[in-house]
């Protein structure tokens, strides 16, 4: 191994998943990307990629050093990050991981007021679930709506998230509404696959919040495909209410049991403890606790 060019290079590929998408977050040439690598596997004498036309994936040789250049490569960044904070300035790229729905609100909470506050920092929206990006060190800051768990990261609470529980009207003309939460034990349910391992739905009862048991006819880690396919009559979900929100203010999915639904979730920000002393992470952090970055009001 020559240098770390050469590391950052090959760390962009295993972040990106793909040569192309490497090239472009480096400012490079795609050929100047195969080259680095080829160059580097020439190196150290063994292959670190699996290449096909459709995906690139490390060998057990590329995994094993892509684990070992994670604390490298932050440390370098926590030194340089160290470096500019001696002006406490927000700057630099905020690489940003948000649920597929939960970017459509997130872009809609004023996001434009942050950016406008911090012309030095340019923020990058990656769409996804997976927090093995945050690990790897291809993002900066996740946000998630809870419960979740840390692995190895920072967790912040930021938001309040109330719940609708809905369904189509044709779903409820067709299986009728529940009058209390046992009644959907004859219902046929849409479940966010994240949040329970096992298909149930929290409601709020005699003040607790208790755990009922329901009969998942499909379960999804996105809210997207769950709001999608309740609006066709599917079945009902239990979704975030900002997520809901266009179709409900349409009637094409009708509110129920809302007197029975807990108070809030929780939107929460995970990060690696190597992110967080970053100036600009944390004007980020605070801005979405703050009144300008919370969810619409109704």
């Amino acid at each position: 191994m020559e240098d770390l060019q050469q590391l950052k290079v090959f760390s962009e590929v295993i972040a990106r998943k793909s040569f192309t998408r490497a090239a472009i977050a480096l400012g490079v040439s795609k050929a100047s990307v195969t080259k680095t690598v080829a160059q580097l596997e020439k190196d150290v004498g063994v292959r670190l990629l699996n290449r096909s036309t459709r995906s690139v994936t490390p060998t057990d040789a590329g995994q094993t050093l892509a684990q070992r250049l994670v604390p490298l490569f932050g440390l370098i960044q926590e030194l340089d990050t160290e470096l500019s904070d001696f002006a406490a300035h927000p700057r630099g790229r905020l690489r940003v991981a948000a649920p597929h729905g939960l970017s459509l609100s997130l872009l809609g909470w004023h996001i434009e007021d942050f950016i406008t506050g911090h012309p030095d920092v340019h923020v990058s929206i990656h769409l996804s679930n997976r927090d093995d990006d945050l690990v790897m060190g291809a993002i900066d800051v996740a946000l998630r709506i809870g419960p979740i768990e840390a692995r190895d990261a920072v967790v912040r609470k930021l938001q309040p998230v109330p719940l609708v529980l809905c369904a189509s009207p044709t779903y409820w003309a067709r299986k009728g509404m529940p009058s209390k939460p046992e009644e959907l034990a004859r219902h046929e349910v849409l479940t966010y696959s994240l949040w329970d391992a096992s298909p149930r739905l929290p409601f709020l009862i005699d003040g607790k919040t208790q755990y009922m048991p329901v009969r998942s006819r499909l379960d999804a880690d996105d809210a997207a495909p769950l709001i999608a396919l309740a609006v066709k009559g599917l079945g009902v979900t239990c979704v975030p209410e900002v997520l809901a929100r266009a179709h409900l203010g349409s009637g094409a999915l009708v509110p129920v049991l809302q007197d029975a639904m807990p108070p809030t979730i929780w939107l929460y920000a995970t990060y690696a403890h190597r992110s967080h002393k970053s100036a600009a992470l944390r004007a980020f952090l605070d801005f979405l606790t703050s009144s300008a970055g919370g969810f619409p009001a109704h």
